[in-house]
């Protein structure tokens, strides 16, 4: 497996994270354990988390998938086997979002709580924050690796503008400076991220970790109607995705995958894997059957031709 750089951070990862969203949510306890385990023994060792997962469930107040993780890190040493990634600045609740220096002072002491750990490898701003300048979020973020809590910082969901001010503000203060971007792309998703952060990320050399890079699962191929997202979780998300142009895109996916031998996803999270510029898509599974399609990815080279149907599909 061909490790990677993430930006200039100093840290290593292999081409494909994992996302723990699903952790306490539509994984158990159990079942996540199994997918770390599954994860790590294929080779990988970075996850993602994030202090508002999952807040969005009835019941669920945020932090159950730091929870969860904390777990299976604490559970047999298995804090080295990995590189912590998580976020902080989505609303949690009332008076807890943003990024203003006191609340991630405390944000960062909840979540390392919950992860049982000492240190978080790497710790991104969750969005933009407007209402916060930009020196504020960084001291904060400076204060943090100064006391060894933080190693590196990234930014995720921020516009190429917001991000290059942030970059210029590090270097002219000598703040840390953000060493990847966690943006929305996949085979669909991807006018955004090309049009502006693409350029940027690739001439300031940070990693970049794309989240949703299988679309919700759409790019799965088990959501090809409206009847296939009847009871299903993401089902409001998914509904985008459902038109000609995702269908043709499905269409794409189906004809390189046959003749790869592989599933839909594996093949979706190759073409990212190989976009320049890419440094691990973050994907999700429920299943460890379901990661075993994904942990694919990281060996399935695609040629030239196989890229060039999905790029024009996916156009």
């Amino acid at each position: 497996m061909n490790m990677r750089k993430l930006g200039n951070s100093g840290l290593t990862v292999a081409p494909l994270a994992l996302g723990s969203n699903v952790f306490g949510w539509t994984a158990d306890e159990s079942t996540s354990f199994k997918l770390l385990d599954a994860f790590t023994a294929a080779g990988g060792n970075l996850v993602d988390t994030a202090d508002i997962y999952s807040v969005w469930v009835p019941g669920h107040k945020g932090g159950e998938s730091e929870t969860v993780l904390g777990k299976w890190l604490k559970r047999g040493g298995n804090r080295k086997k990995v590189l912590v990634a998580t976020k902080v600045g989505m609303e949690m609740g009332p008076g807890r979002k943003g990024l203003a220096k006191t609340y991630i002072l405390r944000a960062v002491a909840d979540s390392l709580k919950r992860l049982q750990t000492d240190y978080i490898d790497l710790y991104q701003a969750h969005q933009d924050d407007p209402g916060t300048p930009l020196e504020e979020t960084l001291e904060a973020f400076a204060q943090l690796t100064r006391e060894g809590k933080v190693r590196v910082i990234g930014a995720s969901n921020y516009g190429a503008a917001r991000l290059s001010q942030a970059l210029r503000m590090a270097r002219q203060h000598g703040y840390p400076a953000y060493h990847s971007l966690q943006p929305l792309y996949n085979l669909y998703d991807r006018g955004d991220y090309e049009a502006e952060l693409e350029p940027l990320c690739r001439e300031k050399r940070l990693g970049v970790i794309p989240y949703f890079p299988l679309g919700a699962g759409f790019l799965t191929g088990k959501y090809r109607s409206e009847k296939d997202l009847e009871g299903r979780a993401r089902a409001d998300v998914v509904k985008k995705y459902l038109n000609d142009r995702g269908l043709r895109i499905l269409d794409a996916l189906d004809r390189v995958a046959r003749r790869y031998k592989s599933a839909p996803a594996t093949v979706a999270l190759a073409w990212l894997i190989a976009r320049p510029g890419i440094t691990a898509p973050i994907a999700s599974a429920t299943s460890v059957d379901q990661l075993n399609d994904l942990l694919k990815s990281m060996e399935l080279e695609l040629d030239p031709a196989a890229i060039d149907v999905l790029n024009q599909a996916s156009a």
